[in-house]
């Protein structure tokens, strides 16, 4: 095994790249939405790897392109992964943490996460996957953030397969916990060396209205159910287990998730400090979510939480903020600052992953420039969004990057992407060089 050993004790430096990977079928109201290609890594991928490296980063986080390997059933496409794999571990000696699913589905399962199949077929690539790179890619992450994946694919019909309300929510989150569990134990026969890594979205919810308390309780409970559901916890007493059953779940798959509950190696918790915190406000009847800074008041927060509710090892396996480099580098101190203090309090933090290394394109490109988010987005942001138009009338790119990378894109005349190191992604390389903190 090649990179950081996780277990050693010591503090890994992380670098990740976006890897939203979500292709619809034909007839879906979106365009494919793969980051790779949005971000020109499909071209530029050598050089990036080989800037993870050169940042002082001893692992990568990195996505699989499931909707592209995973042909049909027992049917891969190895050939990207192979090439892609044997450069970073081999040739660059990072320790590659693997996400098998980041929110898309192969088109050829046609209910996607509501498949009835979705389970088995997940677990099959799963263990193809753990035995094909085993020794080369032993970190895995089953699936990547479900409580997000359930928001745009089961709550608000986004994303495939499109379905709608909690009764949605609770199908698409049922059948990605049984997925994960199986994908586990799939795992585990093919490669009993793998480390699995849990990637979870955290979550902060408030409100200052009274009415809208017990809807942010409910959200802030939902927070941590499928990491609940995954490790067998929602039993007879669990608080949101007849909340689920009335929703739709079945006591059999409920049943099912309790009998030998797979282990989970390493808990990777998500948190943006300008995205993560929401308010809850009453809006003409409804309820809507303003993102609202917790900076890292809200970072200690969710890491608490979770290491007091798990007692698991800790990786923050996203983090960055949206801004100029200043207040990027003013994030990467304060954060890794509170990191510092939170392993001084005996919390088991074992490392930080700024993610994305690169800008990325938001993902409402793939919509047309409307909001997908479960936020809200400034009108005049989703104007310039719908409106944009590049070079020979492709929409241009530009009113969609996000400014959170380590590394700057700047599209150029021909619609393609210079790459440029900001001053955050030398701060980040000090860091990961100093010995106090790698301490």
């Amino acid at each position: 095994m090649t990179g950081i050993n996780f277990s050693s004790g010591d503090f890994a430096w992380i670098a990740g790249i976006e890897d939203t990977c979500v292709y619809p079928a034909a007839g879906f109201a979106m365009e494919p939405l793969d980051e790779y290609d949005l971000t020109g890594h499909t071209e530029n991928w050598i050089s990036d790897l080989r800037l993870v490296r050169d940042l002082g980063a001893t692992a990568v986080r990195y996505g699989v392109n499931w909707p592209l390997v995973h042909l049909a059933r027992g049917e891969f496409d190895w050939a990207m992964l192979d090439e892609r794999f044997d450069y970073a571990s081999r040739e660059l000696g990072l320790t590659v943490i693997a996400d098998l699913v980041h929110y898309g589905t192969p088109t050829w399962l046609a209910g996607a996460f509501a498949d009835p199949d979705y389970p088995d077929v997940i677990a099959e690539f799963a263990g193809a996957f753990a035995a094909r790179y085993r020794g080369i890619v032993d970190h895995i992450t089953p699936l990547n953030e479900p409580i997000t994946t359930a928001s745009f694919c089961g709550l608000r019909g986004v994303w495939p397969p499109a379905l709608t309300g909690w009764s949605g929510w609770t199908t698409v989150m049922m059948s990605i916990a049984r997925g994960i569990t199986r994908s586990i134990r799939a795992i585990r026969a093919a490669n009993p060396d793998a480390v699995i890594v849990h990637v979870e979205a955290s979550s902060l919810y408030g409100t200052a209205d009274a009415a809208l308390e017990d809807h942010s309780l409910h959200l802030q409970g939902l927070g941590t159910l499928p990491t609940d559901l995954v490790l067998g916890r929602v039993t007879a007493e669990h608080p949101q287990r007849s909340w689920l059953l009335a929703n739709g779940a079945s006591g059999q798959d409920l049943a099912e998730l309790m009998v030998d509950p797979p282990v989970i190696d390493l808990l990777g918790v998500n948190y943006y400090p300008a995205l993560t915190p929401r308010t809850l406000v009453a809006v003409d009847g409804g309820v809507d979510q303003v993102a609202t800074d917790g900076w890292t008041e809200g970072l200690a927060a969710v890491l608490r939480g979770f290491s007091e509710r798990y007692g698991l090892p800790l990786l923050i396996t996203e983090t960055s903020i949206e801004g100029d480099d200043d207040t990027r580098k003013r994030w990467l101190d304060d954060s890794i600052a509170s990191v510092h203090a939170l392993r001084e309090e005996g919390h088991d933090i074992r490392g930080y992953t700024w993610w994305p290394l690169l800008d990325f394109v938001d993902w409402s490109y793939a919509s047309g420039g409307r909001n997908v988010e479960e936020f809200l987005v400034d009108d005049d942001v989703i104007a310039s969004r719908t409106s944009s138009v590049g070079p020979a009338g492709v929409r241009a790119k530009t009113p969609f990057l996000r400014r959170m990378g380590l590394v700057r894109l700047d599209e150029r005349a021909d619609g393609t992407l210079e790459r440029t190191r900001t001053s955050a992604a030398e701060r980040f390389a000090t860091l990961a060089a100093s010995t106090e903190t790698n301490a």
